[in-house]
């Protein structure tokens, strides 16, 4: 009975060593050439297309774009294998999904980011704000703290003190003169809300998705470093040799060059200015 217990075990550790060629796990990882990256719809997109692709190319990789709508499926794709890496969030995000649906994937390298803005079709500028206007924000925690920031920043509200700016929520709104009225809704769905309210407060890949240029927002938003985009793997493949060379594309002088004459306008991390 033993024997033919451990002549199966020998059996199946075989299979797995010829279904790898003969190399083990890890090298099967760092000889990987084929990959499959996500990204959110504009900016987070055309940034992989136009800049990163060609560059993983030229290192002899194969590369296929995923294209998403929303900030929910892009990391669960990820953590179930479907992607290798995506790009389209923050460390903030990252971090409280990942925490919240316990999922193990880490932040790679961070990349240039549309900011996140004020925009409105029936409002010149926040001086023209009026008692009751109505505004839309984004309704994951991280991105309506961004927002509630943005518009303390521009003396619109006041934040209760020694609240976390990362996690502040509408409760933690202390003063709000002008009585405006919060309508929290999916990120993709801001754009198309600016002709039934009086502002929307919209990340700036959608912004641009949906035909909005960065240069038409009332305000833009000053974006701190940790709403910097970044690159996220399963914790597993963080240093395998491809997740290396996404790291030395996006460090790359070809990056830079795309980002400067594509991409003007956009906060990004030091190693881009």
């Amino acid at each position: 009975m033993k024997t033919a217990l451990l002549r199966r075990s020998v059996l199946a550790l075989s299979l797995v060593a010829l279904s790898f060629g003969g190399l083990s796990l890890a090298q099967a990882q760092d000889a990987k050439k084929n990959l499959v990256i996500g990204g959110t719809a504009g900016s987070n997109y055309d940034q992989l297309k136009f800049g990163i692709v060609p560059i993983l190319e030229k290192k002899g990789y194969k590369v296929k774009l995923v294209e998403f709508n929303d900030y929910v499926q892009p990391n669960l794709a990820l953590a179930q294998g479907s992607l290798d890496a995506n790009f389209f969030q923050h460390q903030v995000y990252l971090k409280k999904f990942s925490a919240d649906q316990k999922l193990d994937l880490a932040e790679l390298v961070q990349g240039p980011i549309a900011p996140l803005g004020i925009y409105s079709t029936k409002r010149k500028t926040l001086a023209d704000v009026k008692e009751g206007d109505r505004v839309t924000l984004p309704n994951d925690p991280s991105n309506l703290a961004r927002a509630l920031v943005l518009l303390e920043q521009n003396k619109l509200i006041t934040i209760k003190a020694g609240v976390d700016p990362i996690r502040a929520s509408e409760k933690d709104v202390a003063e709000n003169p002008k009585k405006l009225k919060f309508i929290p809704l999916e990120a993709a769905q801001l754009p198309r809300s600016l002709g039934d309210t009086e502002y929307a407060i919209i990340n700036g890949n959608f912004a641009i998705s949906s035909g909005l240029k960065l240069t038409e927002a009332v305000v833009l938003e000053k974006t701190p470093d940790y709403y910097l985009n970044v690159v996220a793997v399963k914790s597993a493949d963080k240093n395998s040799a491809w997740a290396k060379d996404i790291v030395e594309a996006y460090h790359s002088k070809e990056f830079k060059t795309v980002v400067d004459t594509k991409f003007q306008g956009y906060a990004k991390p030091s190693f881009l200015q």
